[in-house]
């Protein structure tokens, strides 16, 4: 595991990081508090993977598409308002995990049972207003 504090000013060079320790894997999960900012850091990993369209939080869609200028596609998910975890599976859950494409979820302890058994773990932490502490994890088996 890897551990490390940033402040707010210092986004950009911390999603650099997340997007290092990541490696290879393609399915991202972020914990952290309401408010702890993992939208944000969302948009800072998307301005760092050159995706040109807007990143916003999939809070009623629950799931939207971006696309960088490679063509690269990634699709950011946020679980917070789903009432059933099977709703997940309605919408094709697991066809977004396998697909190689970078898959980033927010509130995937509602979606738990659902998730594959290899991910990245991304928790946040609020230390202060403007300081934040990652922690970054690979996670080889979630049962």
């Amino acid at each position: 595991m890897t551990q490390f504090t940033y402040e707010l000013h210092e986004l950009e060079s911390a999603a650099q990081t997340v997007i290092r320790e990541a490696s290879d894997e393609k399915v991202w999960v972020f914990q952290g508090d309401m408010g702890a900012g993992k939208t944000t850091l969302i948009k800072a990993l998307s301005q760092a993977f050159s995706v040109s369209d807007q990143v916003s939080s999939p809070t009623f869609g629950i799931v939207n598409h971006y696309e960088n200028q490679q063509g690269d596609l990634f699709y950011h998910f946020d679980f917070y308002r789903l009432d059933d975890p099977s709703e997940a599976l309605d919408i094709g859950i697991e066809e977004y995990f396998y697909s190689g494409n970078y898959c980033w979820l927010e509130w995937a302890e509602k979606i738990a049972a659902f998730l594959p058994e290899k991910f990245f773990l991304i928790r946040i932490s609020t230390d202060s207003e403007t300081k934040r502490t990652l922690n970054l994890q690979h996670i080889k088996d979630a049962s």
